[in-house]
């Protein structure tokens, strides 16, 4: 049996909800909150397996946040909501939602979605995933640098100065210089600060 706990504000739609889920064999819903906190308050209670909540509602984030299988709440938490822009999406997704549906769908692909879920699978509704898709072919390619290049950067996030650099690996001063000139350009950054942070985040110093 699949133990789910509904978090939604309106009360029409946790009742329907809990009326579509319950009349599944293998599905039950044990309990229903209005808020995140309250959500994450029954799943820590509760422990079920899957909790269904709302992206937007009092106090939401509290429990979607920490939602990320083991660190946080003690289950999966699939978002259900009426909401499909690029930011809540990428919001619920980063803080570790087995998925993202919304509330048009029918009950017998909701009830699916469940098990899914629960079985440990991640589930989209079909154009929360095309919006994903597009999301990442819409990244800019990751930048590449030179063996040397990386070096003076790694130098760089170290604190080091163009001088400690440049006797560190043996090369004049104006040398380190041109490397950050061109690694600014690669990142299109202007700053050193600017290059090491682009960089961490591009993975480049790893």
């Amino acid at each position: 049996m699949i133990r789910i706990v509904l978090a939604d504000d309106h009360p029409v739609v946790r009742e329907g909800l809990r009326a579509m889920l319950s009349a599944e064999p293998d599905l039950e819903v044990v309990a229903d909150a209005s808020s995140g906190p309250q959500a994450e308050a029954l799943a820590a209670e509760l422990r079920p397996d899957i909790v269904l909540m709302d992206l937007r509602m009092p106090g939401e984030g509290a429990g979607l946040d920490r939602a990320d299988d083991g660190a946080g709440l003690p289950c999966r938490v699939i978002v259900l909501t009426t909401y499909e822009t690029d930011r809540d999406i990428l919001r619920a997704v980063e803080a570790g939602a087995a998925g993202y549906l919304l509330k048009d769908l029918p009950r017998g692909e909701l009830a699916e979605a469940v098990r899914a879920a629960a079985r440990g699978e991640t589930v989209l509704a079909p154009s929360v995933a095309a919006r994903l898709v597009d999301r990442l072919r819409a990244r800019p390619e990751r930048p590449r640098l030179s063996e040397r290049e990386t070096a003076v950067l790694r130098l760089v996030a170290e604190g080091c100065t163009n001088a400690e650099i440049g006797r560190r690996l043996f090369i004049g001063e104006s040398t380190v210089k041109t490397h950050l000139l061109r690694v600014f350009g690669k990142l299109g950054v202007d700053d050193r600060t600017a290059a090491v942070t682009s960089a961490m985040r591009y993975g480049l110093l790893d």
